[in-house]
């Protein structure tokens, strides 16, 4: 789909016309520290903005810098981040830190180019600190920009054909065309307040999406299980199933998956009938 200059200009005004009446503050908004928004950028992947926000500053007032985390150890980095969940992005997070100081000083990349080279940051994340570091015009996309692009330029051909689904492949172009390169980092601000806005106010445009995910039911998943493990293990740094199963109140049968899938990722480790956080 291309644009035309009008159509990409009355686009771009109703997107700005939204955010002056309807911006939302955040403390990762407006930071030119790209360690602070990659920790931002790691917590919001599939946990509510409102959870993040609790953990936020008290992560940076444990690990202020690259450099902190970097060198922390495994128990302490998991202890902070009990209350998030998918607990392998606090792993990613640090290794990612480790390779910036390793290969660049403890300096981060500015391209979305090089910070996609850091273990587990995926072009999504890349572009996002690219862009609300160092206001560098990435384009990229996820659940609130693709609300946006869906609601405007698609419902018309869902309307049409229920059921359809649209890729991501069709909305980048779309993105690219529409980006305020002057101001990168704003605009995107604006798209994805926008695209909160559509999602609380209509049924979730991405549901159109052929990437959407419907997240899993946490309770009674596996996901509660390895957390419960964590948590415990992080309070009182080694327990035995049993005793996790009497504390977290789960049975052990779900607690023994979780366990033994924790230890082939190397986030825990067992010794005579007790486990704990891995070194």
């Amino acid at each position: 789909m291309i644009l035309l200059p009008d159509e990409i200009l009355s686009f771009q005004n109703s997107v700005w016309d939204f955010y002056r009446t309807h911006k939302r503050s955040f403390a990762w908004r407006g930071i030119s520290d790209p360690y602070a928004v990659l920790v931002s950028e790691m917590m919001l992947q599939q946990t509510q903005t409102q959870r993040v926000i609790l953990k936020y500053d008290e992560w940076l007032s444990a690990f202020p810098t690259a450099q902190a985390l970097a060198v922390a150890s495994l128990a302490d980095v998991l202890g902070h981040w009990v209350g998030l969940g998918y607990n392998r992005r606090a792993v990613f997070l640090q290794n990612a830190c480790k390779a910036v100081c390793q290969s660049y000083g403890g300096v981060f990349p500015r391209t979305q180019e090089a910070l996609m080279q850091l273990p587990g940051i995926g072009p999504y994340t890349a572009g996002a600190v690219s862009t609300f570091a160092y206001n560098e015009p990435n384009v990229f996309i996820e659940t609130n920009i693709r609300s946006v692009f869906i609601h405007t330029f698609f419902s018309e051909r869902l309307q049409d054909e229920p059921g359809a689904k649209i890729d991501d492949k069709e909305l980048y172009p779309l993105v690219e065309q529409t980006l305020v390169r002057s101001q990168p980092r704003e605009w995107y601000y604006a798209l994805m307040d926008y695209g909160a806005h559509l999602k609380a106010q209509l049924p979730n445009p991405s549901r159109a999406s052929r990437q959407y995910a419907k997240q899993s039911r946490f309770e009674g998943s596996l996901r509660q299980a390895r957390g419960a493990i964590l948590r415990v293990l992080s309070k009182e740094r080694t327990a035995s199933l049993a005793a996790i199963a009497l504390y977290e109140k789960l049975d052990r049968a779900r607690l023994e998956t979780a366990a033994e899938k924790l230890l082939s990722e190397h986030l825990i480790v067992y010794a005579d009938g007790k486990y704990r956080i891995a070194d």
